[in-house]
């Protein structure tokens, strides 16, 4: 299924006019392919899936507000949200997500 993309605010990071994709809060191989979804800009749905494991986000990451929280998701949104709407950076899987 092709991810659907429009122009919006990204539900994350709140940055305004960016092309946002669905991200699925519990992964669909977990059992969420009816549950709840946001719409999150490229930038913060790929670090999403470079930091966690499917298992771990629907574990412990399954609302919008859980991720907010998350120690290294805080981290990048605090860099993200000075970046121009428009940018995408390199976003590469963490060295913890390299080693499982």
């Amino acid at each position: 299924m092709a991810k659907r993309k429009q122009t919006g605010i990204c539900e994350l990071c709140g940055r305004e006019d960016v092309e946002t994709t669905i991200h699925h809060l519990t992964p669909r191989e977990m059992g969420g392919s009816y549950l709840p979804t946001a719409h999150l800009c490229i930038p913060c749905h790929k670090q999403i899936h470079a930091l966690y494991s499917n298992a771990e986000l629907a574990s412990r990451l399954s609302s919008v507000d859980l991720l907010k929280q998350d120690e290294q998701i805080r981290k990048f949104l605090k860099w993200i949200k000075k970046q121009a709407p428009g940018k995408h950076p390199k976003i590469s899987k963490s060295r913890q997500k390299r080693r499982k």
